[in-house]
């Protein structure tokens, strides 16, 4: 009898042994490093540890670039912090395009201010001339990167395009002036394009809003001095550099200055309807404007990107497979980010430096951070 089954048995020994060889088990993810596990904080609203490692992820995996500046809040508390090598709390990080969003807060400051109209024709003396067709441009065509102004935002080569120009060749003293001088390409409000010189209009209409006075002292300082009495010091944003062009105009499409914690504040900010410890410092419904999506790009509100689907085919710059649609973020020229999501009562500042190929994947590790926090 034992012979008789011992072919059988036999089978069975090697059956089994191929079902091992061919099912190892699960893979044991390598140990956290104490770096990753101490910057998260003892009540994150997330598992610790699976929370611990998406953010060292962040900071190590090859291809992402270069992640310097991580920092979570939920439910208005420190989730993590966390930054690479060279840099710390005290760190200003350089905005980019984040400072779009700075600028409008401002905006909307001085339209409930009364100063000034938001379907009203754009204030740029330059377009008031009789029969200039640019008198069509509103303040909410501006803001929603709709005026139909000749740009290129990013040409080939960099140099001729028209941000570039404006920053750092021919229209770099007075870049509004520059800006302000291109012609229609579209209609006012038919078209989206991106355009950092848009928001440098917007800056320099803050300004005459402002102050009367062309002295690019007197100009600078009434900007810098509303910014700071009414945003910077109330929000404890204490670290916050703004920078100007000679003609005193702020650069508020892409050069603010402040620490990963600052940045925060602001998204944490505007999670709040733009209420900071009972203080309204920004209307509930300027805000609400800003996250509206434009009639002409789903994916952008008032100088703000939004996490909306977009049609098929298209690229996000986030990744509204795998947040809230209601969330909503500044982004900064080579990965800066501010992404708050209400829903999740989340914000995340992510700053580094990563290429556009680099960005796809950076942002789906981000995501992995994003999506260990439920939306309620």
């Amino acid at each position: 009898m034992t012979l008789r089954f011992a072919p059988l048995i036999a089978l069975a020994l090697a059956t089994s042994s191929l079902v091992s060889c061919g099912s190892p088990g699960p893979v044991e993810e390598p140990p956290l490093s104490e770096e990753a596990l101490a910057a998260v904080s003892k009540d994150p609203g997330a598992p610790t540890k699976a929370l611990a490692r998406a953010a060292d992820e962040l900071f190590t995996l090859d291809g992402l670039g270069e992640t310097r500046a991580l920092v979570v809040y939920h439910g208005g508390k420190l989730a993590l912090e966390r930054y690479a090598p060279g840099y710390d709390k005290d760190t200003r990080f350089v905005s980019w395009s984040m400072a779009k969003t700075v600028t409008v807060v401002m905006i909307g400051m001085l339209v409930a201010d009364g100063q000034l109209r938001l379907d009203a024709p754009a204030p740029v003396p330059r377009w008031q001339r009789t029969g200039d067709p640019r008198a069509e441009i509103t303040l909410r065509h501006l803001l929603q990167m709709r005026s139909g102004l000749e740009h290129t935002e990013a040409g080939d080569p960099p140099w001729e395009s028209g941000e570039v120009r404006m920053l750092f060749l021919d229209g770099r003293d007075d870049m509004a002036d520059y800006a302000t001088a291109q012609p229609l390409e579209a209609e006012p409000g038919e078209k989206f394009e991106y355009s950092s010189n848009t928001t440098v209009i917007l800056a320099a209409i803050a300004a005459r809003a402002l102050t009367d006075s062309k002295d690019p002292d007197v100009r600078r300082k009434a900007v810098a001095d509303y910014l700071k009495a009414r945003l910077f010091e109330p929000l404890g944003m204490t670290s916050a550099v703004p920078e100007f062009d000679r003609a005193g105009t702020l650069i508020g499409g892409s050069l603010i200055h402040a620490t990963a914690r600052d940045w925060a504040k602001f998204g944490e900010l505007l999670r709040n309807k733009g209420s900071y410890r009972g203080e309204q410092l920004v209307p509930r419904q300027w805000v609400d404007e800003m996250v509206e999506p434009s009639p002409r790009s789903p994916q952008y509100g008032l100088q703000t990107w939004l996490n909306r689907p977009l049609p098929e085919g298209e690229e996000h710059p986030l990744f509204p497979d795998r947040a809230p649609h209601s969330a909503f973020s500044l982004i900064g020229h080579m990965g800066q980010y501010v992404f708050v999501s209400p829903a999740q009562k989340l914000t995340v500042v992510r700053l580094g430096h990563s290429n556009a190929e680099e960005r796809k994947a950076m942002l789906q590790q981000l995501a992995d951070v994003i999506e260990l926090y439920p939306a309620s």
